[in-house]
């Protein structure tokens, strides 16, 4: 059985998805935290704030589990428009006012990672520009109808129905679903771990 090199402090499904698909061999880890915003925080520090938190929060834990040390990554990842931060929709009428939001426009991902190591926590940061086609009310509703918007930043996911809004994307594709590939893979080939530290 393959060597476990790090652990993953995320529940989230996309996010171990592609952490294998880079060869990761894993162990998730749950560490959780209080994600409200700070009082006046920006959209970048809040994120960079969240990954860096979670990484420390998943180190803790596996301290306090008497687990076998070994680095813990994490990642935050907020849809960003007009510079206010869109979170998870609380419920369908948030979804419809996001989407509606989002229509005809451009908006940033901050999709950032934090390494928690022996000797320290680094965290860097990945943005990508995503652009929405215009939305009638109708396609709005036809989406959040099949619940694909409910636990996703902004109120949609690229990697399912809503890959069919976006008219352009600058940046990375595997960022906006929640962990960009190429600097998670020299995030971590900087310590040593994953397929191009090799």
């Amino acid at each position: 059985m393959p060597t476990t090199q790090l652990y993953l402090a995320s529940g989230s499904p996309r996010r171990k998805e592609l952490l294998a698909q880079i060869g990761v061999q894993f162990t998730r880890i749950s560490a959780p935290i209080d994600e409200t915003p700070l009082l006046n925080e920006s959209a970048k520090d809040y994120v960079l704030r969240l990954a860096k938190l979670k990484a420390e929060a998943g180190w803790q834990a596996m301290l306090e589990q008497g687990l076998a040390a070994l680095p813990v990554l994490a990642a935050d990842t907020t849809v960003v428009l007009d510079g206010q931060i869109l979170g998870k929709p609380i419920d369908a009428l948030d979804a419809i006012a996001m989407l509606e939001q989002l229509s005809g426009r451009s908006h940033e991902v901050f999709t950032s990672l934090g390494l928690r190591t022996d000797t320290g926590t680094e965290v860097v940061l990945s943005v990508s520009t995503v652009t929405f086609m215009p939305l009638s009310p109708a396609q709005i509703a036809a989406y959040v109808a099949s619940g694909e918007p409910m636990d996703k930043a902004g109120s949609y996911g690229i990697q399912g129905t809503a890959g069919m809004f976006i008219s352009d994307l600058q940046g990375s594709f595997s960022g906006v679903m929640g962990l960009p590939l190429h600097d998670t893979a020299a995030l971590l080939a900087r310590h040593g771990l994953g397929f191009l530290a090799a």
